[in-house]
Order: C-alpha cells, then sequence, then structure tokens
C-alpha cells in the first residue's frame, strides 16, 4: 500500500437531483444520507486510512472553495481544479499525469466522489485486494454484485481466477457492456458472471497513461503540457490555453475497453453495499423509514413540519414549510426556496428532462 495513490474526481451538477443539487452546489457537497458528512467527505474518509500519502481530488474552480472547507486537510498540491468539465478520461488522466511526475511507480485508485459505500472496513479490504492485483501489471475494476437487473449502470463480465495469494478474489475479465435493455440485464444477473461496473479503477500509473496515450494520444499529449507547466508560475496560464482543446470522452471508452480486449484487465467483486446516488429514487433507498414506525415518509433536511396520510416517498426541505401529503404512494417531494419539484420515484430519471427545459427556457437562475 506504500505505492497506493487515491484520487476522487468530484464533477458533474447532478442534474437528476435538481433543484437540491444545483450548479454552485453540486451533489457531492450535500449530504444526502442524514449521516452529517457530505458525499465527498465520506469518500475522503474511506480512501484517507489506505495511502501513506495524501488524497488527491480534482474538480471545477467553481467548487474550489467548497471543497476546501469541507476537506480542510488538503494542501495546494492535492487539489487539481478544471477550468471546465470535460469528462472522466480528462479528470482522471490529469490527476494521472501529476501523479506519475512525483511517483513513476504509483499504483493509482480512481473513486467518484458520489457514491455511498457501507460498510468502510469491508470496501477498504476490496481495494487492497485491487493494489496487490494492480501490483501485477493490471487496470483493476470494482464489480458491484447486482442487487437488481438495472438498466443504468454498464456491466463487467468476469472470467477466471487470477490465482493471486495476496487478491484471492481477483479476476479476469472478459468484457465490458455498456447499459443494456432490461430483458439482457435480466440475463446478465441471472447468470451469475456479470457484476455492475462501478467506474472505480486501481492500476499501476504508467499502464493507465500507456492506454491513454495509445488511445488519446491528443488529449494525452496536452495532459503532458500541462503537467509540465503544473509546478510554476504558468500553471493557470497553460491550463486555461491548453484544457479547452482536449477530447471529451469517457474513461471507459479511452482506457478500459482497450485494456479489456488486450487482458490487461482483472476485477475484484466488491462485497459491500454500494448506491450510486444518480436520483431521487436512490435517495429513496437510502433514506428508508423505519417499518415499526407510523409513518412511511423519509424526511431529509431541517424541515419536520411534513403531514402524511396513507403516503410513502420522501419529502426534502429545509424551507419550513408545511407540506401534507394525502393519500399518494412512493412521493417526491423537493422544496427549496426559489424552486418546488413533485415526481415519484418511478419517474425520477426523467428530472433531468425537466432541467433541459428550464435552460432551453432560459431559466438559468434555479440551476
Amino acid at each position: 500500500m506504500q505505492r497506493f495513490h487515491p484520487f476522487i474526481p468530484a464533477g458533474g451538477v447532478g442534474s437528476r437531483l435538481w433543484p437540491l443539487s444545483r450548479a454552485d452546489a453540486p451533489k457531492f457537497l450535500l449530504d444526502l444520507t442524514g449521516s452529517g458528512s457530505s458525499l465527498l467527505r465520506a469518500t475522503y474518509d474511506r480512501l484517507a486510512g489506505l495511502s501513506a500519502g495524501p488524497v488527491m481530488v480534482v474538480t471545477g474552480r467553481s467548487h474550489a472553495g467548497a471543497v476546501q472547507e469541507q476537506l480542510p486537510e488538503l494542501t495546494g498540491d492535492d487539489l487539481v481544479l478544471e477550468p471546465s468539465p470535460k469528462d472522466s478520461a480528462a479528470a482522471i488522466g490529469l490527476a494521472c499525469t501529476l501523479i506519475a511526475r512525483r511517483d513513476p511507480d504509483a499504483i493509482i485508485g480512481s473513486f467518484a466522489a458520489d457514491h455511498v459505500v457501507e460498510p468502510a472496513g469491508t470496501f477498504q479490504n476490496v481495494v487492497k485486494e485491487a493494489v496487490e492485483a494492480a501490483a501485477t501489471g493490471r487496470i483493476v475494476t470494482i464489480g458491484i454484485t447486482p442487487s437488481s437487473p438495472a438498466t443504468g449502470f454498464g456491466y463487467i463480465k468476469a472470467g477466471e481466477s487470477l490465482g493471486l495469494e495476496q487478491a484471492p478474489h481477483a479476476l479476469t475479465v472478459e468484457q465490458f457492456v455498456e447499459k443494456p435493455d432490461k430483458e439482457t440485464a435480466r440475463q446478465y444477473v441471472a447468470s451469475g458472471n456479470y457484476t455492475w461496473n462501478a467506474g472505480m479503477f486501481v492500476a499501476p500509473v504508467g499502464l493507465m497513461l500507456q492506454y491513454l496515450r495509445q488511445s488519446e494520444p491528443e488529449l494525452a499529449a496536452g495532459l503532458d503540457v500541462i503537467a509540465d507547466a503544473w509546478d510554476t508560475d504558468r500553471r493557470d496560464a497553460v491550463v486555461d490555453e491548453v484544457w479547452p482543446t482536449l477530447t471529451k470522452t469517457a474513461i471507459d471508452y479511452a482506457v478500459a475497453e482497450p485494456a479489456a480486449a488486450a487482458g490487461d484487465v482483472a476485477m475484484v467483486p466488491g462485497d459491500f453495499t454500494w448506491e450510486d446516488v444518480g436520483d431521487f429514487a436512490a435517495i429513496n433507498r437510502l433514506n428508508q423509514v423505519d417499518p415499526s414506525g407510523d409513518s412511511d415518509v423519509a424526511i431529509l433536511g431541517k424541515n419536520n413540519r411534513v403531514l402524511s396520510d396513507e403516503s410513502s416517498g420522501i419529502v426534502v426541505s429545509d424551507t419550513g414549510r408545511l407540506i401534507a401529503l394525502i393519500g399518494v404512494q412512493d412521493i417526491v417531494v423537493v422544496d427549496t426556496p426559489d424552486a418546488l419539484l413533485v415526481t415519484t420515484a418511478e419517474h425520477a430519471q426523467r428530472v433531468k428532462d425537466a432541467v433541459n427545459s428550464l435552460k432551453e427556457n432560459g431559466d438559468t437562475d434555479v440551476l
């Protein structure tokens, strides 16, 4: 673990969580589980105990102050700021390029800021196995055992055991599969050979950059230019000049899929509870009410003025306004000072469509 350098890509607005998540208050900065910690803080704490050194965070410039406030232990060297969103290949690639300059023998770990994982100890044991497997010269992903035939995630088809003493659960990866339709997802889950792709990667930094240079040479070259200027007074000027020219693509396309095709990817199953907090249906699952209680409505936020009569679902509110629910099931109510959302868990994915409509109508003051 002395070689392990974890980092957290913390990007995205989380438009499916509007109006709770906004451009100036994205979901990873929010406490969406009622635990008292934001998603980012919880992710950082899970990783801090695994690394001999600091944990790096890659986020947007506009979030620098909020991230520093939540993670006061971050130093300037470990807070990497993007001028604009560029998808995961640029963010992860920049982190890898900077880490490689500091430690060419590093094993990196990329873990998104918006995942809920429990228990932390089980997660850490899985990561330790992934580091051991990565030390054999592989890119290792963590596969999540599916709890349902979900269509919102990519899948990983696992192969044979690697036979590693220090990573007994590590398997070869035969294929990464894009988000399937419902019937295909059912077949995947029934087979027992597929896990959800949670987008967690552990790998020798040199191997990650090797595949990035092969698949996206212009992107990799641009990141090298930025890294050359990183520790100079030209950093901001070079980043502002080069960043807009970088290719916008996902790390799965740029690195994981070509590496899997070449037989350089392994997988360690993650036998922990995992939730990608992508919409209000996920928040509803994370904040289940006590079945022995007198209400089937979960309340998140500081407002407890909720009246429920034969209703179920979740209410998120800090306004203090009285909210009455009568005869509605699986309801989602998000009450903020300047916007009110009412939907159901079934239609939670469609919140993003409402956000797109607001953009088209010019209602950017509530985004």
